[in-house]
């Protein structure tokens, strides 16, 4: 089966084409970082807006990527929510028209799903069961994933995403947009053992997860600083290490109470050098695996949409003539 994949949750317009024999044929990307930079955060009318611009063209570039025509494909995924109203409105009239017109069936994706599963795009693929870290702009998960389709969420951010944690210090410490690679490029020139951050709700039991008490406590060292452009290093690198280290400690827990001995990691946070390296040497001294989507597929992308779209079209599941977008949506909610 051949199946098109469309992704407009947010800030990146991604139009992929996945076949369950060959695998992946064309995979194409438009992001609008240099359409929001300008405001430090994205603007969802401007996203929209701009969604509609991009999908037809890049939708034609991955079919000539792929060297195929549209009465090629076989099924259309895109992605259903969570995400911006409007943008994920452009996606979804796009591919559900576009399947009616070509008389093939459709489906509408979960975003989390998504990134869940974009490690098994790669060679090495993880098997269930195993647990999933969600690590993005608007979602900070913890899952217990025991097959495909039942999803447990056994612990998640208070408050603010891991992903708009970095968004916000960058924005506070004018690092510019997007933070995360804004924090960790500042990281690199920064002495993390400068200051001492907390670790948040890591000194009581539990998966859950808080980062909005970070900021202020980036704010507080700040403006008691000296402002310096080693100052801001050293904060950001701290910072980024009190990130990291939360998460690990997280995981470990997580790892005990669900005895698996494979997790993955996703999302875009699932980038950042410094997560998959610590995560990595932790792994290898406990004798867990631990599977990373290729960098590349870490940020929103039509790839993962294309892939979780053909597992549930392989099963027979489609969406009816109608469709909605759910700017919320509980990952849960699939395994009903």
């Amino acid at each position: 089966m051949i199946v098109l994949g469309i992704e407009t949750s947010c800030d990146e317009t991604g139009v992929a084409i996945y076949d369950t024999d060959k695998g992946l044929l064309a995979d194409v990307l438009y992001s609008q970082i240099d359409l929001h930079s300008q405001y430090g955060g994205v603007v969802p009318e401007l996203a929209s807006r701009d969604h509609v611009q991009r999908i037809i063209p890049l939708v034609d570039q991955a079919l000539q990527q792929a060297k195929l025509n549209k009465s090629n494909i076989d099924g259309i995924a895109y992605t259903e929510g969570p995400g911006l109203m409007g943008a994920l409105l452009v996606g979804a009239a796009v591919g559900r028209s576009l399947a009616w017109s070509l008389g093939i069936p459709s489906i509408g994706v979960h975003h989390m799903e998504g990134h869940l599963l974009a490690p098994m795009l790669a060679d090495n693929k993880p098997v269930f069961p195993f647990l999933g870290l969600l690590v993005s702009g608007g979602h900070s998960l913890l899952v217990d994933v025991k097959v495909h389709g039942q999803y447990l969420v056994i612990g998640e951010s208070l408050d603010d995403a891991i992903g708009e944690a970095f968004d916000k210090t960058a924005k506070l410490l004018d690092l510019g947009y997007p933070g995360g690679p804004a924090i960790s490029k500042a990281a690199q020139k920064g002495d993390a053992s400068a200051y001492q951050f907390p670790r948040p709700m890591t000194n009581r039991p539990g998966l859950d997860m808080s980062f909005s008490g970070l900021k202020t406590f980036v704010l507080n060292t700040w403006e008691s600083s000296d402002k310096s452009e080693q100052t801001k290093a050293n904060i950001a690198a701290a910072f980024q290490e009190a990130i990291v280290d939360t998460l690990i400690i997280k995981c470990k827990r997580a790892i005990k109470e669900t005895n698996y001995s494979r997790i993955v990691i996703a999302g875009g946070v699932s980038a950042n050098v410094q997560l998959r390296e610590k995560m990595q040497e932790y792994a290898d001294k406990n004798g867990v695996e631990v599977f990373f989507p290729d960098p590349k597929l870490c940020t929103d992308n039509g790839s993962m949409i294309a892939y979780a779209g053909a597992l549930r079209l392989l099963k027979g599941e489609k969406s009816t003539i109608g469709f909605q977008t759910r700017a919320r949506w509980s990952l849960e909610e699939l395994s009903h």
